[in-house]
């Protein structure tokens, strides 16, 4: 058999498909939680199943069929980056289904490496790095080892700690070039490829609301948003993160209108107070921005809709920075344009019937005060309402079910019925999604928004005030309303309690990350050479600078990859390096001379060379005789080899 087909040993197979299981697990955690574990799962099994003869090539198919079938019944038939990597880490856990020789083993450790480079289609964070770093070693390590097998050493294999070094020396070889590209090469103003959307949206606000819909986002702690205020922060309950404002009700989903986005922006006369902050967002997929209620205008590369959101251009596929101005309005569009106050009384025909029962009547009590059914609304709710995430399935009537059966829900059924409610009373109304409230980390002085800070509240328009923001749920619940992940561990006490520091430093280290990695940008470029004396520099003159630190890097890499290959042992590299300084003499030893004639020729010519002498004695002993001492006797040889110098011979 040839050698390229040779079966793989235990040991070679066990390197080859942990390296291929390392490249894997950070592509898993990128992806679905239940896919995730059905691919890992068969990988697993598949690896256990062949551990000493490959699979027929008919469950094969079987399995290459299955592998595609079970990702497109869990992503749906949608093209995305998240569909892409999901194949690729189905066929890789089935790809030692045919594992055998060599040839197949570097083939899946090659396949394997997509893997790490994939997750950052996904995820840029320092866990992805990591876990792909230490993918990368250990593919490495997999490779020499069956260098080893091909080349026959494969009996006496290195040590792992050795072949751990020796991978590190590799990747630290390459590390100068890769800091010069990431640090000097010109970030493009726009990618030179395209790279798909992803067929699912990840978890965050939506521009629609439906019943349901956000409360498994009301459990998710995870980081939606990060805030620095420059001057004065506003009290935790007015920090309402104005998001999509819905209008269209058609019975069950509340919905963005068209008008929002063709319309001219209202006017709005803002209070005297003023937030300067800059948020980051992190990736949403999607094209609308949070900002604190109201945005005084529109950062750059942004649009301001008509109801005073904020949406980009393209989707929010990776982390943002964005600079932005706020301030409390003292009046909010006072004059309403006849179209819109018709769209914010729309209701659906023939549904809720007791709620357009009800709002009849209050507005009868009531006459032309819209004031007094909004304080009467309120009211109602703070004296009968209950708060729970624990709601039932809604019916054709859900706002009829929730006012008189249910009366306890959260925020995406309150703002839902208060707003019918106030419509059906003739009270032009909508529904705003955002953010409320935030968790000051002490450690950065800045604000953390989670995804379980979501939040739906109503605006109302009044005479003379125009829009007024009104939150049902708070009056029945403003302890969940305004509470962070950090009130409710430390009322819970505990473990929990204890870690919070914990979670608020490693949130600060991601941040950091954040802030000297991932929003490395053109501008903080310029700002890296400014020390150096360049203030203004083009990405023409920084791609020459780029071309030539990589020039002197890979230069740099060159001699030290030549100098290994020349000679990598220690004594044999002193040994030659000793011949070379007396070759200056004209004493040099000849390829073809031993050691001790090369010492006795030299010791007629300069009978003072004694030492060298005694060296080529302790040097012919090391190399062919089975010296005693191990590496302490090498060490010792080589420190006095290279100390030894011709010219000090007495």
């Amino acid at each position: 058999m040839a050698r390229s087909l040779t079966t793989l040993d235990q040991r070679s197979r066990t390197w080859v498909l942990l390296a291929a299981g390392a490249c894997l697990l950070p592509l898993l955690l990128q992806l679905q939680p239940r896919l995730a574990i059905g691919i890992g799962a068969a990988g697993l099994a598949i690896s256990v199943l062949t551990w000493r003869r490959p699979l027929p090539s008919l469950l094969r198919v079987l399995l290459v069929l299955a592998a595609v079938g079970g990702v497109l019944a869990v992503m749906g038939v949608n093209f995305g980056r998240d569909t892409g990597c999901a194949m690729l880490a189905a066929m890789l856990a089935i790809k030692p289904a045919e594992t055998v020789g060599l040839r197949d083993a570097r083939s899946l450790v090659g396949f394997a490496l997509y893997a790490p480079f994939a997750t950052f289609l996904l995820d840029q964070g320092p866990l992805s790095l990591l876990l792909g770093l230490l993918a990368v070693a250990l593919a490495l390590a997999a490779l020499q080892r069956l260098a080893e097998l091909e080349s026959g050493d494969g009996q006496r294999p290195l040590p792992i700690w050795r072949r751990l070094m020796v991978v590190g020396r590799m990747l630290a070889i390459g590390l100068p070039l890769a800091l010069a590209a990431f640090w000097l090469f010109p970030r493009m103003a726009a990618p030179l490829w395209g790279v798909p959307e992803r067929a699912q949206a990840r978890p965050g606000l939506s521009d629609s609301m439906s019943p349901g819909q956000w409360a498994e986002m009301l459990t998710d702690d995870t980081p939606a948003a990060r805030v620095r205020f420059f001057g004065p922060v506003p009290r935790e309950d007015q920090m309402y993160w104005r998001g999509p404002v819905m209008l269209h009700f058609d019975g069950r989903t509340w919905s963005q209108s068209g008008w929002q986005l063709h319309s001219s922006v209202p006017p709005v006369r803002p209070g005297r107070m003023r937030w300067d902050y800059e948020l980051e967002l992190e990736p949403t997929d999607r094209r609308h921005l949070v900002a604190l209620d109201l945005p005084i205008d529109a950062p750059a590369g942004t649009i301001l809709t008509s109801d005073y959101g904020l949406r980009v251009r393209k989707p929010l596929a990776e982390l943002s920075r964005w600079r932005m101005q706020s301030a409390p309005p003292v009046a909010f569009e006072p004059q309403l344009n006849r179209n819109l106050q018709r769209i914010a009384l729309e209701l659906p025909p023939g549904l809720n019937p007791r709620t357009l029962a009800l709002a009849r009547q209050w507005r009868n009590d009531a006459g032309s005060n819209d004031q007094a059914i909004v304080q009467r609304a309120l009211s109602w709710i703070r004296a009968e309402f209950a708060y729970t995430l624990a709601v039932p399935i809604a019916g054709r009537h859900a706002v009829d079910e929730f006012l008189f059966t249910e009366k306890a829900g959260y925020c995406e059924q309150f703002s839902s019925a208060f707003v019918v409610l106030m419509r059906a009373a003739g009270i032009p109304a909508r529904v705003v999604g955002g953010y409320v409230g935030g968790h000051r980390n002490p450690i950065g002085d800045y604000w953390l928004l989670r995804r379980s800070d979501a939040h739906a509240w109503a605006e109302v328009w009044l005479p003379r005030r125009g829009w007024t923001r009104v939150d049902p749920t708070a009056a029945v619940a403003p302890e969940r309303v305004f509470d962070t992940l950090a009130d409710r561990v430390a009322a819970d006490g505990g473990v929990m309690a204890q870690l919070t520091p914990i979670f608020e430093i490693g949130d600060w280290m991601r941040r950091g990350w954040n802030d000297f990695v991932l929003g490395f940008n053109a501008s903080r470029q310029r700002q890296m050479l400014r020390p150096l004396g360049i203030d203004n520099i083009d990405p023409q003159q920084l791609l020459l600078v780029f071309t030539l630190v990589a020039i002197l890097a890979l230069l740099v890499t060159l001699w030290l990859v030549t100098r290994e290959a020349r000679e990598p042992d220690p004594v044999l590299r002193a040994w030659h390096r000793l011949g070379a300084r007396y070759a200056k003499l004209g004493l040099g030893r000849g390829p073809h001379e031993p050691a001790g004639d090369w010492a006795t020729r030299v010791l007629q010519a300069r009978p003072q060379a004694t030492a060298l002498a005694a060296l080529s004695a302790r040097f012919a002993e090391w190399r062919y005789a089975a010296s005693t001492g191990g590496s302490a006797v090498a060490r010792s040889l080589v420190r006095d080899l290279r100390a030894h110098r011709p010219n000090r011979e007495a």
